[in-house]
Formats: C-alpha cells, structure tokens, sequence
C-alpha cells in the first residue's frame, strides 16, 4: 500500500479572506467548500497535487497581550492510502478507534478519522486510487 501526505487541514478566523491570500500569496485556488457536521465553514484550496484545507473555528488557544484570540491551529492532517482493503484489516489488527462515528464520505473520496498516541488528529482518506487533482467532474460549481 502506497502512502503519502493528502493535507493539512488549518484553523482559520474568516475562510473567505484566507482562501484570497492563499491565492494571492502562493496561487492556491478554491476547489470545494461546505459547511461541517457542527455549522462550521470549510474549503480546500489546492496548487497542482498540494492541498491545504480549511476550517472557520475560531478557538481560543492561547490569549495574547490584547486578550485577542489565537487562531493557528493545525487541526489535522491527511494521510492518503492506496489500498483501502490494507487499511482496513489494519484498523482491526491494531484494534484503532475511528474518530466521528465511523467512515465519511466526501465527494470524491472517504475518509477514517484517528488520533496518535499523542492525540494529534490524523485523516486516513482513500480516493479508489485516483489521483485527487482539481476540478475534479462536479467541483466546478462548488466555489
């Protein structure tokens, strides 16, 4: 089974004015957007094979000087597999608990939430051995 790094999947204040400077900055562009099982605005900008996604969640992490909130948080990040059947008899070997009540479905791949021993988020996401490069057929409109 091939692996490699899918994402990262980023914290932001305001997703609108983060999906413009990552354009501006880096020429990242906004190929799908949503909103999360808890009301939570999301995108994913991509450059060629590179993703970066996105999550309005503005937490508090830790206070600076003007009592205004921190925003960095990586939130998660991706791991892309090629072989889902491998995958899974791993989740049962190594007996890991799969994070929001089982797989998720994304439009153009699914996907198994875990933790490390260290509690670090990790996105396990399977894409039927496609190589996930945008617009994908349907992802035009999205944005």
């Amino acid at each position: 089974m091939k692996i490699k790094l899918d994402h990262i999947n980023l914290t932001v204040k305001n997703l609108e004015e983060s999906v413009i400077w990552y354009k501006q900055v880096f020429g990242f562009n906004l190929v799908e957007k949503g909103i999360n099982m808890a009301g939570k605005n999301w995108g994913i900008v991509n450059l060629d094979d590179y993703m970066i996604c996105m999550t309005e969640h503005p937490l508090k992490l830790n206070a600076n000087q003007n009592n205004e909130e921190s925003y960095q948080k990586i939130f998660h990040f991706g791991i892309r597999i090629s072989d889902d059947a491998i995958w899974r008899e791993k989740i049962k070997a190594l007996n890991l608990k799969i994070l929001y009540g089982g797989i998720l479905k994304y439009p153009h791949s699914y996907s198994w939430y875990i933790q490390d021993p260290n509690g670090h988020e990790i996105e396990v996401s399977y894409a039927d051995n496609k190589f996930l490069q945008f617009p994908l057929t349907g992802s035009e409109n999205c944005c």
